[in-house]
């Protein structure tokens, strides 16, 4: 599924992106363009009004330091109005702003704009930037620079990633595996030093960022036998990816690059890939078969979905003996299979499309999994039939009220079910019977236990043929860590927990759950995390509230290092798991979108104001961040409520919801009308004008906000929050510091080094604290 606005990006220096691959919803680390493939707006010709004048603010300017201090002093910049009248149902809007939208990205009247913003918010800045500075070496003194992922075997291969010591990007590396025929074990570990069988550097990113300012891998893929690997790159933000293909030994090129694709990239057996390409709105919407050594202007094109609704995705069986394209809007699915011995026989319909029907396929031996939801069966059940015959299909997990099926992984053995319920994850096994014996309904299954109250636990790859699940867990005060589970014994065993240096001790930190009851009784999850050394928890201490609430992603608590430099300075930080996500199951998505979507953002409210009630801050001390539609219920609440928040920080946010969702030309837009409703339909158009940020904007006191964008943003246009900045400068009536810094050389996820990153943290951070007036003498 093709979401525009999907980035969540908690506060640390790891970006998650959830998306939906096989009906899933997952949230992984970086680099995580590569499950949601997207290509920038279309470049078209903007028509402006002719009249233009002058725009007045009453925005006071803002001190280098502080009021106080009296230092030397800086007018925010003021955008230039023309006049743009839009007229629908008899409603008449007026949006000065409008000009900043260039789909080309050059008018040197808007580019000039966005320096302005960016100079203005450096100068505001410069007085921290010594503490900026200082935490950024504390972020980073957290990190072991020289470390390599958890190795994962891949037939004779173990592959991994690994960071250098000073270095933005990784090396993609294998070694062999010297007894590769003996049955993978929970025990077996990468053999290293001088007897082992040597490290092969396959692609060093640092080499080839070195020709970029902006560098990320979307796809790195193995070919069956292993001696290609496909890659796919992005040299802008922009998500326009270039394929190379080369040769996993010598390294060289094979074949010519193919360009102009998404990231959704597989084989189809050891000389051919799959791959999807976009049409002029950007929706994916053709996949396509490349034979090596052939041009790519020969490629065939296996289907072309024609229904703008409809967007299509590509994903391999865990066993590989199969491909799975799958054409979705938000309510219905339906997936086609490709037989990876026979791609030149093409595409065959393994599920059909029927409205309100989703369905996500897997394959184990003469079997298709099907995970199966529909407006009945909302939270899912799975199915099995025959490969031959997929009509005839058994019910293998049935549709549970309180239990949502997130995804599933096939063995040859062995079925590990990830579920949800009551806001928490939990993973269950299940043997099979052996291949080619009857399936039947299962019962029981093995559970795997956690320790912490709230948690995060992420499927990852795992190997087909063994009895080893691998996936990742953390909490809010337990890091990141990768554990191989033996699904027959039950035995867990880690194979890497994240280093973070710096004293880090996991007992000097909470982590609670707490439940909101919103207005209409419904009851709010809040996950919570404190360093319980420094909170006071009597409302004197400064919280972070984060939220997202939007396209069914559940937003879990997870560990983030850099969130240290707040909880170590007595910040506590809340989740706030608000309707709209999928946290609580489909209907806590489907009571928060579309003509429900309010429900997110008075939760959200509801959140704040408990954590109040509870002594956990005061208004004074209140922050908020969102990004992408989290952007939006930024801006929905700030309007709704500016009175209850010190700080807001809005990331590449999606406010200017009314004249977005009414244009069919920028990208994605036709496929979102499920999520956030079609406003040429007049009951949408009013309910949607009535939280759209950019047009609730009124002349009222507002917080200190900092706000973000990103140039090549092709999901949320750099104009969003241009225009939203413009309009709250015209408008609100106090002396509050409101910053727009808008990334020219980068895209929705940001700057894409990992110490880049880590800088944006810190001066986010900075942010927040100069507010609150919390940095000290010496910074």
């Amino acid at each position: 599924m093709i979401i525009r606005r999907g980035l969540v990006s908690l506060v640390g220096d790891t970006h998650f992106l959830a998306t939906r691959t096989r009906g899933r919803l997952l949230h992984f680390d970086t680099p995580l363009s590569c499950l949601v493939p997207l290509l920038p707006r279309r470049r078209s010709i903007l028509r402006l009004s002719s009249s233009s004048s002058s725009s007045e603010t009453g925005a006071a300017s803002v001190w280098l330091t502080s009021p106080g201090d009296m230092a030397e002093s800086k007018s925010p910049p003021v955008a230039k109005k023309v006049e743009h009248v839009m007229e629908m149902f008899g409603d008449v809007r007026v949006d000065n702003y409008y000009w900043l939208r260039d789909d080309s990205r050059s008018n040197p009247d808007m580019l000039s704009y966005l320096r302005e913003e960016n100079q203005y918010t450096d100068f505001v800045m410069s007085g921290t930037k010594q503490f900026e500075n200082q935490l950024f070496a504390e972020i980073r003194g957290r990190i072991k620079e020289d470390d390599i992922s958890a190795p994962l075997r891949k037939g004779p291969y173990y592959y991994y990633e690994k960071n250098l010591q000073g270095k933005e990007y990784v090396q993609h590396c294998r070694r062999l595996i010297p007894d590769n025929k003996a049955e993978p074990s929970v025990y077996d570990t990468m053999l290293t030093g001088p007897d082992a069988p040597p490290e092969h550097v396959i692609l060093d990113e640092n080499i080839k960022a070195q020709e970029h300012d902006y560098y990320r891998i979307g796809a790195f893929k193995a070919s069956p036998d292993h001696k290609l690997v496909a890659y796919a790159e992005d040299t802008k933000g922009d998500e326009i990816y270039t394929v190379n293909v080369i040769d996993s030994e010598a390294l060289k090129p094979v074949g010519e690059q193919l360009k102009g694709l998404t990231s959704y990239l597989e084989w189809a057996g050891n000389d051919a890939l799959v791959y999807i390409t976009m049409d002029e709105i950007l929706r994916p919407d053709k996949v396509w078969l490349h034979k090596l050594g052939t041009e790519q202007g020969s490629d065939v094109c296996l289907y072309h979905e024609k229904d703008d609704m409809f967007s299509l995705e590509l994903h391999a069986s865990e066993s590989h003996k199969y491909l799975f394209v799958a054409s979705e809007s938000k309510t219905t699915r339906f997936v086609f299979s490709l037989d990876v011995s026979k791609p030149q026989d093409g595409l065959r319909v393994l599920t059909p499309r029927v409205d309100g029907i989703d369905s996500s396929v897997s394959h184990r031996g003469n079997h298709f999994f099907i995970q199966r939801r529909s407006t009945e069966f909302y939270n899912s059940e799975l199915v099995a039939c025959p490969v031959d015959d997929t009509s005839q299909t058994t019910v293998l997990l049935p549709h549970r009220e309180s239990v949502k099926i997130q995804e599933i992984q096939l063995f040859r053995d062995h079925l590990a079910v990830f579920e949800r319920e009551q806001g928490l994850q939990k993973i269950t096994v299940h043997r099979l019977p052996a291949e080619g014996q009857p399936l039947e309904g299962l019962q029981g299954g093995r559970s795997v236990s956690f320790v912490d109250p709230v948690y995060s636990v992420d499927s990852t790859e795992s190997e087909f043929s063994s009895r080893v699940l691998r996936f990742k867990y953390s909490s809010m005060k337990t890091p990141r860590s990768v554990y191989d589970y033996d699904m027959d014994s039950g035995t867990s065993v880690v194979k890497k927990i994240d280093t973070v240096l710096g004293g880090f001790d996991a007992s000097n930190y909470v982590t609670e759950r707490k439940w909101v009851t919103a207005s209409d009784g419904t009851q709010i999850p809040m996950s919570i995390v404190y360093n319980k050394k420094l909170a006071k928890l009597d409302g004197s201490d400064p919280l972070l509230l984060y939220g997202y609430g939007s396209y069914e992603i559940s937003v879990d608590p997870y560990f983030k290092t850099s969130r240290l430099s707040l909880l170590d300075r007595g910040f506590i930080f809340v989740i706030a798991h608000v309707r709209g996500g999928g946290e609580m199951g489909r209907q806590w998505y489907e009571n928060g979108k579309l003509l429900k979507k309010k429900n997110t953002f008075t939760d959200f409210i509801a959140c704040a104001e408990r954590l109040i009630e509870l002594k956990y801050c005061s208004k004074e001390k209140l922050c908020m961040e969102g990004r992408s539609a989290g952007g939006l219920l930024m801006g929905a609440v700030v309007n709704k409520r500016p009175d209850l928040f010190k700080v807001v920080v809005a990331g590449v946010p999606f406010v200017d919801v009314l004249t977005t969702m009414l244009d069919p030309t920028i990208p994605l837009t036709t496929s979102e009308w499920e999520e956030w409703g079609d406003p040429r339909k007049e009951e949408f158009y009013f309910y949607m004008k009535s939280y759209s940020p950019v047009d609730n904007v009124t002349a009222q006191n507002y917080p200190n906000m900092l706000v973000t964008a990103g140039l090549n943003d092709p999901r949320v246009m750099y104009s969003e929050p241009g225009k939203w900045v413009a309009k709250l400068r015209e408008m609100k009536t106090d002396n509050n510091v409101l910053l727009f810094k808008c990334e020219l050389g980068a895209g929705h996820f940001s700057k894409s080094g990992r110490f880049e990153k880590l800088q944006e943290d810190a001066f986010m951070f900075a942010f927040m604290m100069k507010v609150l007036d919390m940095i000290p003498a010496s910074g």
